[in-house]
């Protein structure tokens, strides 16, 4: 069992990190708004907030999204926001769940909040080894890319841990922000494989919340179950049908583009002040820096007007641990010059 201040380190968002007026490292989201053509087809659908959600809007969604990634309307559950399919994990009733750490851990709290069973999987130097998996684990779950280590797992490991009688969840919240998504099992049907993928991040729609599930119709019949009728309002369907659209997901991909050209710039740029110290190969649009003194620095960092993310609320990690989000070339060179001033 965790305790109460464990539980809570669990819970800790880059949101509290970030307040108003800060320039903000700590929040994963790419942009400060949408798009404005989403928001214009998020503001179309205002009109339809008189009726209920019906079959056809989630059909629809469900469509957009298989043909995104080749897959059948059968192999989609649409969710409000990634971290809901984490919540409905519990209903599975796995007898025990191994958690690749360090990661996101939002799957953790779940599972831990429903009394189901836990066994942290914690990573040398963040790489996947399948054989660290404990064999009696029914359920895995893991990052691709890790958040926040940001490093890329090849699939080719990921589609070992899998086995009858076994669940691997693979959150692929950040896929949309590499290049060409090469090691994705989004449009692969391997059984036991389920792949969760967020619009959140790459499309600023926090305040929305819209993702997926891809898998095996069974099992998705299963974890909606508990769900109650209209799970996903209006806009997060429309959402949803815009952003899998082909013009959409080009545009996701030139941003990804050009997300990991500064990203590497960057990463380049914080590794040469003395005492930051970046893990790598990082491949998501975020960098984990391990910093002499993380938590002073982190301090200093917010008194300047700098918000940056704790790691030590990740498994694994600690205070001299921070995440810190890639943001465009103007910004970076202030945190780097910050960094700098403080540690040099």
């Amino acid at each position: 069992m965790t305790s109460g201040d464990e539980r809570a380190l669990l819970r800790h968002h880059g949101d509290v990190d970030a307040e108003p007026g800060l320039l903000d490292f700590a929040v994963n989201v790419r942009l400060e708004r949408p798009p404005r053509w989403l928001r214009e087809h998020l503001a179309s659908a205002l009109d339809d907030l008189g009726r209920y959600p019906s079959a056809a809007d989630d059909l629809a969604a469900r469509a957009a999204v298989a043909e995104r990634h080749r897959r059948d309307p059968a192999e989609v559950l649409l969710l409000s926001g990634a971290a809901e399919l984490f919540a409905l994990l519990p209903g599975l009733r796995p007898s025990l769940a191994a958690v690749v750490h360090p990661s996101f851990t939002e799957p953790e709290f779940a599972l831990r909040a429903a009394d189901v069973p836990v066994r942290r999987v914690l990573l040398d130097e963040h790489r996947l080894d399948p054989a660290l998996v404990p064999d009696e684990a029914d359920l895995v779950v893991l990052g691709n890319p890790t958040n926040p280590t940001s490093v890329l797992h090849p699939a080719a490991t990921i589609r070992r841990l899998a086995r009858p009688g076994r669940l691997v969840v693979v959150d692929e919240a950040f896929s949309d922000a590499v290049p060409g998504e090469p090691e994705s099992l989004a449009a692969q049907r391997i059984p036991g494989v389920l792949v969760v993928r967020s619009l959140t991040k790459t499309w600023a729609l926090p305040g929305l919340r819209a993702g997926y599930a891809l898998g095996e119709p069974e099992l998705l019949t299963r974890l909606a179950a508990p769900r109650p009728h209209w799970p996903l309002g209006t806009l997060a369907l429309a959402a949803i049908t815009a952003c899998c659209a082909p013009q959409a997901v080009a545009e996701a991909e030139r941003a990804a583009v050009e997300i990991a050209e500064v990203r590497d710039r960057f990463a380049a740029d914080l590794a040469a002040v003395p005492g930051v110290a970046v893990a790598g190969p990082a491949r998501g649009p975020f960098l984990l820096l391990e910093v002499h003194n993380g938590e002073k620095v982190r301090a200093a960092l917010r008194e300047r007007g700098i918000a940056v993310r704790r790691g030590d609320t990740f498994p694994g990690l600690g205070p001299d641990h921070l995440r810190v989000a890639v943001r465009d070339a103007a910004r970076n060179a202030v945190l780097v010059r910050a960094l700098r001033e403080l540690l040099g």
